[in-house]
């Protein structure tokens, strides 16, 4: 109950600046989610191994035994004797091991969340790509265009013989460089859609890029924290661990004390015969040496394992949240002065004027252009970055 209440108020924190967020990319993995093949195998295998867990606490098969003994020397009559028992652990420890049992069952559920976050996680960073590549291709085209009213204008000057072969062919140059490009980023969008399709069961995926809301804030580390050790499902399976060894020292205790068998017995001789109850009991000397300190030394263990897990887990979240502060301030930076600069547009215009060359006009578009597209390679890398941090939301 305590854990349910914690996980609701961290992600409430969490959804705080993060509701727009719930667009085409939830979509899109919701689906693969429910096709992925590997999921869905995990999900077969859960099942199988359940039920083996299960059959661990089921009770041995009835015993029947039957003696017939016609041959010796004897006065009497034959010898016969039927008996049917039931073996069992002692009663307690089918309990014990119930609750053992339930607690492995919950650790295959944190195998297959974090599963499905492995599955998951590059399925949203290419959803964020295409996102990327959608902009690049919006800003390629628009320099295609450009790049095209300069060629014609050079080519046009070119047969007034007011303009020279070289510039010529480095406005041509130019202009199928734009094109490459255009060309390389709808390659890399076919690439990509074909890789969501294979993370979704070989069923292709509709995507729309735009419909995507663009938010960079994100909550304070130390909330982003709390809800990861609520949620996510590595960290907890670390202290599942901790649970499964702790009842598996509560299950070997309780398997020191004997094991107990019960049954019917009949005997008879000449038609004459005795019936009654069986009853046995095992002496429990040797089967359970040293299992229960076996079991305490694995507990010690999980301890300090969660304990070393947790610390690096939490110095490289530390790293990754240090890293995408220090990243979105540099975006905001480029952003901020790219902002209304209207370069592009402003150099097109002094081209046109012939108030500079072309190789001016070129080198200084290159200068703007390659800004420009830093800008957008570090947003890219800011949604990544945060998707990372987010995994257990996933």
């Amino acid at each position: 109950m305590y854990k349910n209440i914690v996980s609701a108020i961290c992600g409430c924190l969490l959804s705080i600046g993060l509701f727009a967020q719930a667009n085409e990319i939830d979509q899109v993995l919701g689906e693969i989610a429910r096709n992925n093949k590997e999921l869905q195998a995990y999900q077969s295998f859960m099942v199988s191994h359940q039920l083996e867990l299960r059959t661990s606490n089921n009770l041995p098969d009835p015993q029947f035994s039957a003696y017939y003994l016609p041959f010796g020397t004897h006065s009497t009559g034959n010898y016969s004797e039927f008996q049917i028992s039931q073996s069992f652990e002692f009663p307690t420890v089918y309990g014990v091991r119930r609750k053992w049992i339930d607690k492995q069952e919950e650790q295959l559920q944190l195998e297959y969340a974090s599963l499905r976050q492995e599955v998951l996680l590059p399925a949203k960073k290419y959803c964020l790509e295409l996102i990327f590549l959608k902009k690049r291709k919006e800003v390629e085209q628009l320099r295609l265009t450009q790049a095209r009213q300069v060629f014609d204008q050079i080519q046009e000057l070119f047969e007034k013989e007011q303009a020279g072969v070289l510039d010529l062919n480095k406005a041509k140059i130019a202009w199928m460089q734009d094109q490459f490009v255009i060309e390389h980023i709808e390659n890399r969008t076919r690439n990509i859609l074909l890789s969501l399709q294979k993370l979704n069961g070989g069923q292709p995926v509709i995507f729309d890029p735009s419909r995507f809301a663009e938010d960079h804030q994100i909550a304070p580390l130390d909330s982003i924290w709390q809800a990861k050790l609520a949620i996510d499902p590595t960290l907890r399976a670390l202290q599942g661990n901790e649970a499964v060894s702790l009842e598996r020292i509560q299950l070997e205790k309780t398997k020191a004390l004997p094991n107990l068998s019960i049954g019917a017995n009949s005997q008879g001789v000449m038609g004459e015969y005795y019936a009654g109850v069986y009853g046995g009991i095992s002496i429990p000397l040797w089967n359970s040496r040293n299992k229960v300190k076996a079991a305490e030394a694995k507990y010690q263990y999980s301890q300090s394992h969660t304990v070393a897990i947790t610390t690096k887990h939490y110095s490289d979240f530390q790293e990754q949240f240090n890293q995408y502060n220090l990243l979105l301030r540099k975006f905001q930076e480029y952003e901020n002065t790219l902002k209304g600069l209207n370069s592009e547009s402003l150099l097109l215009e002094a081209y046109k004027q012939e108030e500079i060359s072309f190789i001016e006009y070129y080198l200084e578009l290159q200068f703007y252009r390659q800004a420009y597209d830093k800008m957008l390679q570090m947003e890219k890398e800011l949604n990544e970055l945060k998707a990372e941090l987010l995994k257990h939301q996933l």
